[in-house]
């Protein structure tokens, strides 16, 4: 077997909310996504999760500022992209084409006011701008079909479809211009677990067939568990642990990934002793 090609690094990424006391979101992260995988991104809500996705994507606003490191992107090309150099023009190039993102909740990320096919033009306007409507048109509709949509919702606005059709959309969205990594924060959060396991198993299909690496966040660790070839697991703005998905669940290492699996009941086992208390774990527990 031949050994993984990365297709995204990330070295010693720190990244700081400037306030008044500034807030060390992510610190000293590194991360590599290798071509064709899935790598889980666990932890508990406001770990540095979804920062540390933004900061890949160069999707920080203020007051979020990255403070050091390096994000490579590793051209199927062949060529590599230093992404924190990306400015301008270059910078908008490459968002979405490269890389795109499906955002957590997808009622906020479609505009409410405009139909499902003007905002999937939008893409192409933007990022292709020799496409002909004809063209453009037949693309959207292989879109909805590939993630499982009647071409016909095309004209429909966000509110005439249901959490797990808008959920579809963005999917499609994000797949419009054969990325070659996919961010997915939390793409089942608010939906119902018959509709998350359709979603879930959407992805996979779509990663089978399309050879795209995803980055899949979410505090759902046994899901993770199921549908990740690597899973890290971060705590207060650190990974503080990074294995396969059998490693994870069969020897996890650092107490919190411990902590993380045995805070989801078993069907049999006996209820365990996890207990949230609002207290932040000290260094040495994170150590």
């Amino acid at each position: 077997m031949s050994a993984p090609e990365a297709v995204l690094t990330a070295r010693h990424v720190s990244i700081e909310y400037e306030v008044d006391p500034p807030v060390k979101a992510v610190r000293d992260v590194s991360l590599t996504l290798n071509r064709g995988e899935i790598l889980g991104l666990a932890g508990e809500s406001g770990c540095g999760k979804t920062t540390l996705a933004y900061g890949m994507n160069r999707l920080l606003k203020a007051p979020a500022l990255m403070t050091g490191g390096e994000i490579v992107f590793h051209n199927r090309e062949g060529h590599d992209i230093d992404i924190v150099a990306l400015d301008g023009d270059g910078l908008r190039a490459f968002r979405w084409d490269k890389i795109s993102m499906v955002f957590q909740g997808a009622m906020n990320s479609l505009n409410p006011v405009i139909s499902v096919r003007a905002q999937i033009f939008d893409i192409f306007d933007t990022h292709r701008p020799g496409m002909s409507k004809k063209d453009k048109q037949a693309r959207a509709e292989e879109l909805l079909t590939l993630v499982g949509v009647d071409p016909s919702r095309l004209t429909s606005f966000p509110h005439e479809l249901s959490g797990g059709m808008r959920q579809r959309m963005m999917i499609a969205m994000a797949l419009a211009l054969d990325p070659q990594v996919m961010i997915m924060d939390e793409p089942t959060t608010a939906l119902d677990v018959v509709v998350q396991r359709g979603i879930i198993r959407e992805i996979m299909r779509l990663r089978e067939r399309l050879g795209f690496a995803v980055i899949f966040i979410t505090h759902d660790l046994p899901m993770l568990i199921e549908i990740s070839d690597r899973i890290a697991v971060m705590l207060q703005g650190q990974i503080v642990e990074e294995g396969t998905a059998e490693e994870i669940y069969r020897t996890p290492k650092h107490e919190y990934t411990k902590k993380l699996l045995s805070s989801f009941p078993s069907l049999t086992g006996e209820r365990g002793d996890f207990v949230r208390t609002g207290n932040q774990p000290s260094q040495e527990e994170i150590r």
